[in-house]
């Protein structure tokens, strides 16, 4: 079973959510949450496997609930978002979100994508996460204080790979990419965020972008 933890204020979207969670096989609600400090709460004492988070909620918001959930090693966070890029969206994504969901996002695909974060297929809807990706490429480097460095320490394969995901690649499309089977493509994105100490495929693609990899 998929332990979830659903944290959005809006009390009729967060039933639907849940309703929606609780239709499908092998995924259980395990609880629920108003705002950010209600969800920090509940994964320290529940554990879910995964945390759905609105990014922007009254008391803690998303970022900051979604960097404390990563950090404590709480739960992976899928982020709920609406089509409006801005920065709550890209602080999570700093923060260690592991993908990202539009609110609009028909059930069957909400369903697909909480199994697929779990499974640790980081980035949702490639499509969407490319437009995401190149709207951050496309904004002013705001002091990251991540050191250029860090790519020295990886082989040439390592930086293909990172390059992929800073496109918002899937293992079966960097497999493609790179003349590999899929399983191999997902050893090496493994391998690779082990080695760069991030948590998510979104945050490599956001390093990727952030270092113009």
């Amino acid at each position: 079973m998929i332990r979830v933890l659903v944290a959005e204020d809006q009390s009729g979207v967060r039933a639907g959510l849940v309703l929606i969670l609780r239709s499908a096989p092998g995924i259980e609600v395990v609880g629920e949450a108003a705002d950010g400090e209600q969800a920090v709460a509940p994964a320290r004492e529940l554990r879910p496997d995964l945390v759905l988070m609105d990014v922007q909620m009254p008391r803690l918001d998303g970022v900051s609930a979604t960097r404390k959930v990563v950090a404590e090693c709480l739960a992976d966070v899928l982020v709920l978002t609406t089509f409006d890029l801005d920065e709550y969206v890209f602080g999570a994504l700093r923060a260690g979100a592991a993908g990202f969901l539009l609110k609009n996002t028909e059930a069957k695909d909400l369903i697909t994508a909480v199994r697929t974060v779990a499974r640790g297929e980081g980035i949702v809807a490639p499509g969407v996460t490319r437009r995401l990706i190149a709207e951050f490429a496309a904004r002013p480097v705001r002091g990251t204080g991540i050191d250029p460095a860090v790519l020295d320490t990886l082989t040439r394969r390592e930086r293909e790979v990172l390059s992929c995901l800073g496109e918002g690649l899937s293992n079966a499309d960097i497999a493609e990419r790179l003349d590999r089977a899929e399983a191999t493509a997902k050893t090496h994105v493994s391998r690779l965020l082990g080695k760069l100490e991030l948590r998510s495929r979104v945050q490599a693609a956001v390093l990727a972008q952030e270092l113009g990899v």
